[in-house]
């Protein structure tokens, strides 16, 4: 038997019959669309989407649309829908072609870097050519089937352009494997011509049957496990790095159980934070780059790193030189070959909960010596202290960044979620936030992509309904992203907006002047007649008239104080209110601990810079290669 559809039809009909399982629970695959529709699908996917909502086939599911504002915010918003469901369930996004569509490049490569799928159908040029040019074409004359949609190429973990009908099922049983590989997943892109959406074609019923895509729990094999167990219980100062891969394997009971049988120490990356709660004896913190000095001066004496679930960025290794001993071996577990290869260590290619249920199996009766015991109790609660120092009110009349995130970290309890992107925020949080549960720190820093904040929080709370959901962000970010208020807005989500307001980039004007640029236009200031530069008054930005201009409630405290009380308010209001508070641009933060490799002008005639020169090539001869 067959259906008469058109491709966009059969595409919406096919997603909407998608599931996943994992552990024996079954969910739906793709559970929405977010869309804006122009020329290019407003007649093909939008249609199909709008006949599955009023003239659904039966036993068709729903596959509601969501109208964001931006496309790129959109893909974020999927992103930010995955990550919180552990990559089990996502969302389909589909925009114009031209402008539209390449919007979503940059949410692709975030998707990709970090790991998390996302179904990305953006439009395409006429495949008959019947009409070429077409209304924002790229025309090359060397390759007429090249288009725009081109781009996403490199940001894909699959990428597909269906010319004809009979290409489609093919094309969408292979993006629905790579959306359920955790091993392979990330950015999934099937461009879709605009005159072949809105073709016909008959299709056969059993492309729109109920299909479930098991997500398979890799074990290790066992003679990679015996070579990672000889590796432990040879090592006399070993350290854990987890990585998001124990929270996306949902394998913290099992992180937690291996540390308390064996007394190895667990530092976290950004993706990591919470894997393991930070009042547990053996949890040390952030390590790299913007880690705590706990982890780092660990991680400085470790012979052994067992690295679960990361990939190892530069912020991790803090440039290859946190880790420091001359004899450091490394183990790793992940579900990616390629990542578990890193610095050519042993390799053991398993989920993340399998992999620690089996070595603290194989491990009983081991523990590390009581002297690496005492230092990582020296060390963190050394750091302890500094956490409380970063969190106390200061002395100015404006308050630093570190005493905000203090009064949150406080009212936020475990099932809270902050959300946070780029920038000097996540350095001091990933070194300062006592993240209490793996669901409570959600932080993009794979791509560091400034303006990730809002959407992905509405990402969050479409995938966490009545739960709290902080968006932190800055007032850079903000003024890069802040549209998907008003879909916020419109759907009635409800997400505290925290925006904190210190008239320029904090992050960037820090390393400016560490690196002799000496802040050079890292602040927001008019431009002066007299001197041309960008340093005259402050811009006059009002960021709260602009958030109220959504109709939110907006709050201005003034301090940590009333801060504290306006959270209180934001967070029982149950709709999406927003908070904005004047912080110190040149605040301190946390201690540094670590380097990050940020070259420097290697000639200039600014003794600022020659300077920084010297100190970066000092700091360059730590790097190790960890062949």
């Amino acid at each position: 038997m067959t259906q008469r559809l058109t491709v966009g039809q059969a595409v919406v009909r096919f997603l909407a019959a998608q599931h996943s399982e994992r552990d024996g629970v079954e969910r739906r695959l793709v559970t929405g669309a977010f869309a804006i529709l122009g020329h290019g699908n407003v007649a093909g996917v939008g249609q199909a989407l709008l006949q599955n909502a009023l003239a659904p086939a039966d036993g068709e599911e729903p596959l509601p649309l969501y109208q964001a504002r931006n496309e790129q915010n959109m893909v974020h918003a999927a992103v930010g829908y995955a990550r919180t469901l552990n990559r089990l369930q996502t969302m389909v996004c589909t925009a114009s072609i031209g402008p539209g569509s390449t919007n979503m490049v940059t949410g692709a490569a975030l998707a990709t870097i970090d790991r998390i799928p996302v179904l990305l159908l953006p439009s395409d040029t006429f495949a008959t050519r019947r009409a070429e040019p077409v209304l924002q074409q790229l025309e090359t004359e060397q390759a007429l089937d090249v288009s725009v949609n081109d781009a996403f190429r490199p940001v894909s973990r699959f990428f597909d352009r269906v010319q004809r009908p009979e290409q489609l099922p093919s094309s969408l049983l292979a993006a629905m494997r790579v959306l359920t590989d955790p091993a392979e997943t990330g950015a999934v892109t099937i461009c879709l011509p605009q005159d072949v959406q809105a073709e016909a074609f008959d299709w056969p019923d059993e492309l729109f049957r109920r299909r479930v895509w098991h997500v398979a729990r890799q074990v290790p094999e066992p003679a990679a496990l015996d070579r990672a167990l000889a590796a432990v219980r040879g090592a006399r100062r070993p350290l854990v790095v987890a990585g998001g891969g124990v929270v996306y394997s949902e394998a913290s009971a099992a992180l937690t159980a291996f540390a308390d049988a064996t007394g190895i120490p667990v530092a976290d990356t950004q993706a990591g934070k919470g894997a393991i709660a930070h009042d547990h004896p053996c949890a040390v913190g952030g390590v790299g780059a913007t880690g705590s000095a706990a982890a780092n001066a660990l991680a400085a004496q470790a012979d052994l790193v067992i690295g679960i679930g990361t990939r190892y960025s530069d912020f991790t290794t803090a440039s290859r030189t946190v880790f420091a001993d001359p004899g450091v071996r490394f183990v790793n577990v992940n579900v990616k070959a390629f990542d578990a290869a890193k610095l050519g260590a042993e390799m053991v290619v398993a989920d993340a909960r399998e992999a620690l249920t089996a070595l603290t199996g194989a491990l009983a009766g081991h523990h590390v010596d009581a002297a690496w015991t005492a230092t990582v109790r020296r060390e963190t609660d050394a750091w302890s202290v500094e956490v409380d120092r970063c969190y106390r009110p200061g002395p100015g009349p404006v308050p630093r960044q570190t005493e905000i995130f203090g009064v949150l970290n406080e009212l936020m309890g475990p099932q809270d979620v902050l959300v946070n992107a780029a920038g000097s925020m996540p350095g001091d949080l990933q070194a300062l936030w006592r993240a209490s549960s793996p669901d409570q720190y959600h932080l993009e820093y794979g791509y560091s992509c400034m303006g990730y904040e809002i959407p992905a929080a509405m990402g969050v709370a479409m995938a966490r309904p009545g739960g709290r959901v902080v968006a932190l962000v800055g007032d850079g970010s903000y003024q890069m992203a802040p549209q998907e208020i008003a879909t916020l807005v419109a759907e009635g989500l409800a997400v505290v907006v925290v925006v904190l307001q210190n008239h320029g980039w904090a992050s960037i004007g820090a390393l400016s002047q560490s690196h002799g640029s000496q802040g050079f236009a890292t602040r927001y200031r008019m431009r002066d007649p007299a001197s041309g530069l960008l340093d005259g008054p402050d811009v006059p930005l009002d960021i709260a008239a602009n958030l109220r201009s959504h109709g939110i409630e907006v709050l201005e405290p003034r301090g940590t104080d009333e801060f504290r009380t306006a959270f209180v308010r934001a967070a029982a209001a149950g709709r999406t209110t927003a908070i904005v508070v004047e912080t110190d641009l040149q605040g301190a933060g946390p201690s540094a601990s670590a380097w990050w490799d940020v070259p420097v002008a290697e000639a200039s005639r600014l003794e600022s810079t020659r300077a920084a020169r010297e100190d970066y090539e000092r700091a360059r001869r730590n790097q190790r290669h960890h062949l």
